[in-house]
């Protein structure tokens, strides 16, 4: 009996060291993370408050109430109604709005089509292999800069100009002014009704799905039936409401929806440009799940087209989704080449609020701050996708 009760003091007495040692160490790391992080808060109010005198001596304005004022010009296109009337705020918000817009269509599009080549390089057939390859080697290998120009000028000296566009029927226009196409009459309210019903069918169908497939697999199926079902209402509310149809009146176009030249040519570069990378790691994480995979599969009498969408490319995904992440946020980043083109995206934006006003560093600052804002949203999506997949079972 005393033994065990001096067993028993001298393990609680270790215990109670190990406590006291623990709390040192904790409140250690905390001192030291405390020092640090005064220190870098000092060199960085250092160095605004020295540039803050350097611009005061030069009688150079700072600060962001520029944002308020008037902007004094115009911007191509924009989501939301735009004039030269409008603030500096207002502008870079249009800005802000036209890169998320071009840079989440790219990132759907290069995707799609990434994975679509990444299967054509395993493919058997050596047409659509070598195709696949073709597709990698030249715009992996070109500059994106490069792609853009090109694009751009087939657009601009290939296609008529907008007096004589190409027709499709009375539904789209082509021609060097972009591409306008009809659009529901009530185009707001039917985009929400679309919105609304596919992300309602890709709940629930994800919800019924995750009882017979792996978790991504349920939301990829969930995800294409619900597009699918969102973009016929978006037809049905065009019967319902009318469709608004473009119309040639001399120079001008009227009705209907436009992508601008600009517009084209930069979501085209980066889809291509990027899904060239995206192709390598689709194609790199397939080959990595194990040959006796295809080979069960194989024995089971899975087509290979089953064996790809239900044993290989779920097993893939833990080695896909970290680079895909990497590659959205170069995507992102890319899509501030759209100035050489003339894109109106928040660089385009900041460049001629910076002619304007001359404030350049708050402008830079705020062009920074939508960048890094943007791709840590991207951060925060994929390492959700990349948490569930790690978390499905093999």
């Amino acid at each position: 009996m005393e033994q065990k009760e001096k067993g028993n003091h001298l393990k609680s007495s270790g215990d109670t060291a190990w406590q006291r040692r623990e709390a040192y160490r904790r409140r250690k790391e905390w001192l030291w993370q405390i020092i640090v992080f005064s220190l870098v808060v000092g060199v960085v109010y250092l160095f605004a408050q020295n540039i803050f005198d350097n611009l005061q001596a030069r009688d150079i304005r700072s600060g962001f109430a520029f944002l308020s004022d008037r902007a004094s010009f115009e911007i191509g296109e924009s989501l939301i109604p735009i004039s030269s009337n409008d603030s500096f705020g207002r502008m870079f918000l249009a800005g802000m709005l036209n890169t998320i817009r071009v840079s989440v269509l790219a990132i759907i599009t290069a995707t799609v089509l990434g994975v679509i080549v990444g299967l054509m390089r395993l493919s058997r057939h050596p047409l659509v292999r070598f195709l696949g390859m073709a597709h990698v080697e030249v715009y992996r290998n070109i500059p994106l800069l490069i792609q853009l120009f090109a694009i751009y000028l087939v657009i601009t000296e290939f296609l008529p100009d907008s007096f004589d566009p190409i027709h499709f029927g009375s539904w789209a226009m082509l021609s060097k002014a972009g591409l306008q196409f009809s659009v529901p009459q009530n185009l707001w309210l039917a985009n929400l009704l679309a919105l609304g019903l596919g992300l309602t069918v890709f709940v629930l169908l994800r919800r019924y799905l995750l009882r017979r497939l792996t978790g991504m697999m349920a939301a990829c199926n969930a995800f294409i039936v619900a597009a699918i079902m969102a973009v016929m209402l978006w037809v049905v509310c065009g019967i319902i409401f009318g469709w608004s149809q473009p119309h040639q009146e001399g120079f001008l176009v009227t009705g209907g929806a436009s992508a601008t030249p600009e517009f084209i040519a930069l979501w085209v570069g980066l889809t291509t440009f990027t899904s060239a990378s995206i192709a390598e790691i689709v194609r790199a994480g397939v080959l990595a799940v194990p040959a006796n995979q295809w080979n069960a599969a194989a024995a089971l009498g899975l087509t290979r087209l089953q064996t790809i969408s239900y044993v290989i490319l779920p097993q893939s995904l833990r080695l896909v989704v970290p680079p895909m992440a990497s590659q959205y946020m170069n995507l992102t980043k890319n899509s501030s080449l759209a100035v050489i083109i003339g894109y109106p995206d928040i660089v385009s934006v900041g460049n001629t609020s910076i002619v304007i006003m001359g404030q350049a560093l708050e402008a830079i600052v705020i062009i920074m701050m939508v960048y890094l804002l943007l791709n840590l949203v991207i951060a925060v999506i994929m390492n959700r996708v990349n948490a569930k997949v790690i978390a499905a079972p093999r």
